[in-house]
């Protein structure tokens, strides 16, 4: 499916978020908190659009995904990445490899989570972080409500007009609304071993940042 919209994924993106997914990678990119000679893992990482402020701090940043799609056309845009293929549920990392691991709007389309959590975590070093971008559960009630119309009825014909596969963005409207909220997401994490586990909300909970530790 994310084969299909690999062409047009970052321009679709900006048009459905009108243009917030600007401020939100700034945003991850100050939780990653990325330094020279760090190692960073950016999961569904796509065509690495958000591995860029992580390499421009220095880091050395491997941009992952299972999409073959996403990666040639990453490829294409940026050929001395280390772009690599992988199942969030099966990572092809050694343990304890990366100061930071991060994942922006890619973990709700990982089929299980916690394996997810739990592999994120296993690669990640004693002392290292995680942090998850993804969208989220909108706090105010009233602000949820208009959010959930938006998403189930004007997100589809946008979709149509500005991408390749619009039926892939209907998939992701529905896992939008069926993800875990704010806490249960935490919980998930906790339950796999991440410590300090706290989270922020975006855009009124629209996107939620959630970070984590693994013990040193």
């Amino acid at each position: 499916m994310f084969d299909d919209v690999a062409e047009k994924y970052d321009l679709t993106n900006d048009v459905l978020s009108l243009g917030q997914t600007r401020l939100w990678r700034k945003e991850v990119a100050k939780a990653v908190a990325a330094r020279p000679a760090q190692k960073i893992l950016d999961l569904a990482a796509g065509t690495a659009t958000s591995s860029q402020p992580f390499a421009q701090a220095g880091a050395y940043v491997v941009p992952c995904d299972f999409s073959l799609g996403m990666l040639r056309v990453g490829k294409q845009r940026h050929p001395w990445m280390p772009f690599t293929a992988g199942d969030g549920t099966k990572l092809p990392f050694k343990d304890d490899t990366f100061d930071a691991v991060t994942i922006s709007f890619g973990l709700r389309n990982i089929q299980d989570t916690e394996t997810a959590l739990r592999e994120l975590h296993r690669v990640t070093k004693p002392g290292g972080r995680v942090v998850i971008c993804e969208f989220s559960h909108p706090t105010w009630a009233p602000f949820r409500t208009v959010y959930t119309e938006y998403l189930m009825r004007a997100l589809p014909p946008v979709a149509r007009a500005v991408s390749s596969n619009p039926d892939a963005y209907v998939y992701l409207a529905e896992s939008i609304r069926a993800w875990p909220t704010q806490p249960e997401l935490a919980a998930l994490m906790q339950g796999v071993g991440w410590q300090r586990v706290a989270w922020r909300d975006l855009t009124g909970g629209i996107v939620t940042l959630h970070r984590g530790f693994k013990k040193a």
